[in-house]
């Protein structure tokens, strides 16, 4: 599923940039010049960034949003400096009009690695490959790693997983000369042998890979 993006608004001029911007990020943009269509769109659907422009009426409480909706980046869009004000106003990023294009290309660059993270960070790619779980320094399990996130992994073993200390995961990340050795700690496990583990410890080099193979994965599937 493509990021999605919504702007709210009636300045097609500075509309008109926006988009640009955000088609050339591989945002999706939506375009909603009336408030109330505007808010009914956001009670019914999931949206990764929402821009909104203060001099359009009936905008100044727009951050009530819906529950799905309240953690998405928001950006205001106003021809006055005092709309800049984002403890108040709760906006992540201000435009101010008119907008300088430099300025949006680096500020919805930022939006844009904020929308992904976001949408990787539940994202769970499955995968049915081997892992090598080690606990302590004597016991060994061989299991299957059938899913994978930026957070954890959940895998298949052929007995049930019981253990309270640290566990340290190896695997091949497939189509990638990589090899991940991670540290992590049980979240759950049942008795057939399923267990979901939440990593701890990644090199910042091979979280990095790891990020960039799921993003991949992401937008292939």
């Amino acid at each position: 599923m493509a990021l999605e993006a919504m702007i709210v608004s009636r300045d097609w001029q500075e509309v008109s940039v926006l988009e640009c911007i955000l088609n050339s990020l591989h945002v999706g943009v939506i375009i909603q010049p009336d408030v109330g269509r505007a808010r009914a769109h956001l009670a019914k659907s999931k949206l990764d960034a929402l821009i909104v422009d203060r001099d359009l009426s009936g905008t100044e409480t727009f951050l009530d949003l819906s529950p799905q909706n309240q953690s998405v980046p928001f950006l205001l869009l106003s021809r006055s400096a005092d709309g800049a004000n984002l403890s108040t106003s709760g906006a992540t990023y201000f435009f101010e009009k008119p907008v300088s294009v430099e300025q949006a290309v680096r500020t919805l660059s930022a939006t844009r690695n904020m929308m992904l993270g976001s949408r990787l960070r539940y994202h769970r790619q499955t995968l049915d490959i081997p892992v090598s779980l080690s606990f302590g320094k004597r016991k060994r399990v061989t299991a299957q790693l059938t899913n994978l996130s930026h957070g954890g992994a959940a895998i298949r073993a052929t007995q049930p997983l019981d253990s309270d200390g640290p566990i340290n995961l190896r695997f091949k990340i497939p189509g990638v000369n990589c090899s991940v050795q991670a540290k992590g700690e049980l979240a759950w496990a049942d008795l057939c042998g399923h267990a979901g583990i939440r990593f701890l410890e990644v090199p910042s080099q091979l979280q990095r890979r790891m990020q960039l193979w799921l993003e991949n994965r992401y937008f292939t599937n």
